[in-house]
Parts: C-alpha cells; structure tokens; sequence
C-alpha cells in the first residue's frame, strides 16, 4: 500500500512521513479511527515505507523488492494478528493468512462482520485468543530477515481477551530492538489503559463526502452523480460506501437491513404474534456478528427517529426509504418510548454477546415492543 492510494489524510500521512524521516518513530502507533477509515490502509502504508530500500520524501518507490513483497502482503518481516472465529480449536491468525490477504488486497477499508463472513464464520464473534499473544512473543524472538524493522501488525487489538491484552503489554513495555508495532482499532475506549499508555496515537479522522465520492469515481467507476449520492449516505464511512455499490449492483440482495427492521416493527404494531415468533425463528438463524449489525442498526434508526422528533431533521443522512419510515413511526412514539426500546436494544446487544440464546431475546424484545408501542 502506498500513501498516494489513499484519498485524502494529507496531514496524517505527512506526520508519519516526517517521523520516519527525522528518526521519531514511535515504536508502537496506534491508528485510532471510526470503522471504515483510513487507519488500516495508513498502517499498512507506513509499514510499506519503513522497509524501502529508495524511499522517497513523499512515498516508498513501490519498486524494490521489499515494496513489492510489502504490496502482496508476503514480506518476511511483516507480521498479521487479526481476529479469528473459533472455527477449530487452536486455530490463530497464521492458519487464515492466505484469506486475510486476498481479503485485504481487495481493499483495505474492511469491518469485521465482512472478515468473518469471509471465512464462513458463521455464529461466531472475532477474537484474538492467548494462543495468539505467544505466537506474537515468539515472532518477535526472531531477528528480521531483510528489512530495517520486524513489523508487527494488528487488526483490532480491542477484540484480545485479559489473557492476551496482559501478554501484549508485556512486549510493549520492553520491545525487542527495531521492532515496530502498529494497532489499528476502531474503539480504543475498550483497551486497557496501560496500552494506551504505552502506544503513541494517530488519530485518523473519517473521510469527508467529497474524499469519498472521489475514491467511488476514481476506483469503483461511478458517474459523478451517484458517487456524490451515496457519499453523502456513507457518512464518511468508506466501507458502507462500497457496500452500498455491491448492493446497488445485486439486483434483489437480501441483505437490506432496514427491509427487516421496518418489517420487524410494523410487525410489533400489528402485534401479530404469530409472526413475531417466526422472525425471532429468523433472527436465530442469522450468524452473530449479522444479528449484532442489526440491533446496532435498530439503534442507529431509533436515534435518527428521535432528532426527527426534536426537530433536527437537517442532521440526518438517509435515504428515502427510511426517512419515510422515520416521518411515520415518529408519530405513534413518544420520547420515554424510545429511550425505553433503546435500552431493551442495547441490553439485548449485551446478551448475545454473552452468548444467549437469540430466539429468546428476539422474541421477548418483540413482546415488550408491541405492548411498549401500542400504549
């Protein structure tokens, strides 16, 4: 990856560039941003630059042999730690490599739910075990191979369990000599402070409309006016915005979110039982992390219903679909309504990841929703 691939970012990249150049390189970064930012490309960019052998004041050369390893992800001193599902017990990070980096040379601006889904994780939530906390202690044992720095990469640090966020740390307060680490997170409230302590942090800021528009003309080959459409959808998140071009080009796709969500609800309106529990039968055969996407998409449309409700309808981006929905549903909710459906949302959320069982917690949200709704 080369930083002249990335839209957008100038002063971030020229942070990075000036920091290796004048030798004040951190040892261990941490590229904070929201999920669909630039902050993996930006690692994996800088990781790129660190190992060139003709650098230049702005960019790798993209030609030696280590850029050239670097681009297809098979550098021996480029080390990958990311989420897996506990598909087979003993499984890291090391037996996935081949998927991650087909994965990753698609495009960079990926989210886990894609990832895992990639791997036919089905029913499972991404983690990084123990186990993986020692193969990164005994990779880092090892001198580099060719290049000035062992890089050692990780995708999503917030998802390491005690067990392995405790051995990180450990390596983090005592690096071995020309070892460079690079975290990528999308949440860095949810790491242990003593690694925050330890990291120096790149925040890495969302892409703006016309950063995304660009990206969607200059990759994806969209005219002008559809680019600039779903830009302004996408918030900022080019991830959505790349999703939003395969689901235009999928005549039919099934994965529309908010299609099952407003069913869902004029569903508890109707308070058709018998329906409900059909859906909750539905939820239950949806893998995790898409059940987790769709309460976190319920809570995101209940927000937006209720800046409707308060009259700061200009701060909403949607589409008409689910505009129209909100106008309509605003009419039958009251405020303590909403804050009372969003708490059920996010305690619902709270249990699956503790492994409940789906059904159940669709099916009570559903009852307490249509009593809920029709008072």
């Amino acid at each position: 990856m080369l930083f002249n691939e990335i839209i957008g970012q100038a002063e971030t990249k020229q942070m990075l560039l000036r920091a290796v150049q004048t030798n004040h390189l951190a040892h261990a970064l941490l590229f904070d941003g929201p999920t669909g930012s630039a902050n993996l490309a930006l690692a994996l960019a800088l990781a790129q630059y660190v190992n060139c052998e003709d650098k230049g004041d702005q960019d790798a050369c993209g030609r030696c042999a280590s850029c050239i390893k670097m681009q297809k992800l098979v550098h021996p001193d480029l080390h990958m730690v990311f989420p897996v599902a506990n598909l087979a017990k003993g499984k890291t990070s090391e037996a996935y490599l081949t998927d991650w980096r087909k994965f990753l040379l698609e495009q960079p601006y990926r989210t886990l739910p894609e990832w895992l889904e990639n791997v036919g994780a089905d029913n499972k939530q991404g983690n990084i075990s123990a186990e993986e906390a020692r193969n990164i202690l005994q990779k880092l044992s090892l001198k580099s191979y060719e290049g000035a720095y062992k890089i050692m990469l990780i995708w999503l640090p917030e998802l390491m369990n005690v067990t392995s966020a405790n051995a990180l740390l450990k390596v983090l307060e005592e690096p071995p000599a020309q070892t460079l680490f690079l975290l990528v997170t999308n949440q860095s409230d949810k790491l242990l402070i003593t690694i925050l302590s330890r990291t120096q942090r790149v925040a890495v800021r969302a892409f703006t409309d016309e950063e995304v528009a660009t990206y969607l003309r200059q990759y994806m080959n969209l005219d002008e006016t559809t680019a600039r459409r779903i830009a302004y959808l996408a918030d900022g998140d080019l991830s959505v915005a790349l999703h939003l071009c395969r689901r235009e080009s999928e005549q039919g796709s099934d994965a529309d979110q908010h299609t099952w969500f407003a069913d869902w609800m004029r569903t508890c309106y109707r308070q058709d039982i018998i329906t409900l529990v059909k859906q909750a039968d539905q939820f239950d055969s949806f893998s995790k992390e898409k059940q987790k996407g769709l309460l976190e998409y319920s809570i995101r449309l209940y927000r937006d219903l209720f800046l409707w409700q308060q009259g700061a309808g200009s701060l909403l981006r949607l589409p008409d679909e689910e505009m129209a929905f909100v106008k309509n549903f605003s009419k039958v909710l009251t405020t303590n309504h909403i804050e009372q459906i969003v708490n059920d949302l996010n305690e619902a959320a709270y249990h699956l990841e503790r492994n409940a069982r789906a059904k159940m917690v669709m099916l009570d949200m559903s009852l307490t929703f249509s009593r809920l709704i029709r008072t």
